[in-house]
């Protein structure tokens, strides 16, 4: 059977002209327990922080409220970015995550590239591949239920999660130095480029362990789906939240220069967004025929609350999802 996500996302976003925060992080925890009945695999919570809009900055207090109205459904968090985070906090955070969720979290570490962040939290760009190396070790080695001291400072965490550490995290990126170190930590993999999936079992391989969790993204698919009975007057729900979900994702982008690797990059052109197909309307229908075309290792998402969408309207697509899941369920086992 082929090992395909069906996944439903929150950032969180929401703009002074869209659905207040309080109506939206109500909806979302709403939306996480509907999800778990009718089948869904896998929420997404995201992370940023400073954002105008209110990006979800902290995932791990929206993951826990979700994990105590649900039973099955996993929770992925990712990017976490670690160079902002205290390792040792944050090992904490992951081990009572995993502990109300009963085993059923994940969480993809990034580097990091907007500067404000960085500024934020008084850490510096030109350290963030240091300390992604440091603070994954030191998050490991706690959350294995070690006793050691870091620069003379003593680290011992408890309680320890349900799942092995390994199972827990996963590197994330969109460059072979992610893929290289996803693998000598023996951890999994969440790449941006399904290409880079052949370096991580290359270096798993050769350092003589088995390769963890890991994705393919597949180019030219749709980041996230709206469903809808008609694509054109789904396309004018969403669009001018779309819209800014990836003119500010383009502006972080910018930032970074030529080294970023977003796929957000220079769609800063509205005009352009519809056709670049990152975020797409489909029926259900459309939905269905598209589950049966997935590859092993890949995903389908939605995100129903996208850039502070009517909680309405994220709710009519996740109803229609629910008549059709069983549909597509079987076509991801075909």
């Amino acid at each position: 059977m082929k090992d395909i996500k069906l996944t439903v996302s929150f950032d969180m976003r929401a703009p002074d002209w869209g659905t207040p925060a309080a109506g939206l992080y109500r909806a979302a925890i709403d939306m996480a327990a509907f999800c778990d009945r009718i089948g869904v695999d896998r929420i997404g919570l995201m992370e940023h922080h400073g954002s105008d809009d209110g990006y979800l900055p902290q995932p791990f207090v929206l993951a826990s409220a979700m994990a105590a109205v649900t039973e099955r459904i996993s929770f992925m968090l990712g990017a976490v970015i670690l160079p902002l985070h205290d390792p040792v906090m944050l090992a904490e955070k992951i081990a009572l995550v995993d502990l109300i969720s009963n085993g059923r979290l994940n969480v993809i570490f990034g580097a990091g590239y907007v500067p404000f962040e960085f500024a934020m939290f008084g850490k510096s760009l030109k350290d963030r591949a240091k300390l992604l190396d440091q603070n994954i070790d030191l998050i490991l080695r706690a959350l294995h239920g070690e006793r050691f001291e870091v620069d003379g400072k003593p680290v011992f965490v408890r309680p320890l999660p349900v799942q092995e550490p390994e199972d827990i995290v996963l590197v994330g990126g969109g460059v072979p130095a992610s893929a290289r170190r996803a693998a000598r930590f023996g951890v999994g993999f969440g790449p941006m480029k399904g290409e880079l999936v052949d370096l991580y079992l290359e270096e798993c391989a050769r350092l003589g362990h088995a390769p963890r969790q890991y994705s393919r993204p597949k180019s030219g698919m749709p980041l996230a789906i709206h469903l809808c009975e008609d694509p054109e007057a789904g396309w004018k729900a969403i669009e001018r939240h779309a819209v800014h979900v990836i003119t500010e994702y383009a502006k972080w982008a910018a930032q970074e220069g030529d080294a970023s690797s977003s796929p957000f990059k220079g769609l800063d052109n509205p005009a352009a967004l519809k056709q670049a197909g990152l975020f797409a309307c489909w029926t259900p229908e459309q939905f269905v025929a598209q589950a049966g075309r997935m590859e092993d290792k890949t995903s389908l998402g939605l995100q129903p609350l996208l850039g502070g969408l009517d909680p309405e309207e994220g709710w009519k697509c996740l109803r229609l999802l629910e008549q059709v899941i069983p549909e597509v369920k079987a076509a991801f086992a075909s």
